[in-house]
């Protein structure tokens, strides 16, 4: 791909965060604060998800694995 295309991209990208976000009405230094904000929400669910939806996805089939009648692994 060609270098300026993908900058390009990346810059319409961020142009279309601003105007979703609304934050290009803001000024410099709030801006920044709302982006702090953002980016460590955004990190903490990641963080959550990473750790906790295994946890559940393994208990919830186990769960179904009892209902629908499998047999239960040995503990010998």
């Amino acid at each position: 791909m060609d270098v300026k295309r993908v900058k390009d991209y990346i810059y319409w990208l961020y142009y279309q965060y601003l105007l979703v976000t609304c934050s290009y009405v803001l000024e410099p230094w709030e801006q920044s604060m709302f982006h702090t904000i953002t980016v460590t929400v955004v990190a903490m669910v990641v963080y959550t998800a990473y750790v906790f939806v295994p946890i559940h996805v393994r208990l919830a089939l186990e769960f179904f694995s009892q209902i629908f009648g499998a047999q239960p692994e040995s503990s010998v």
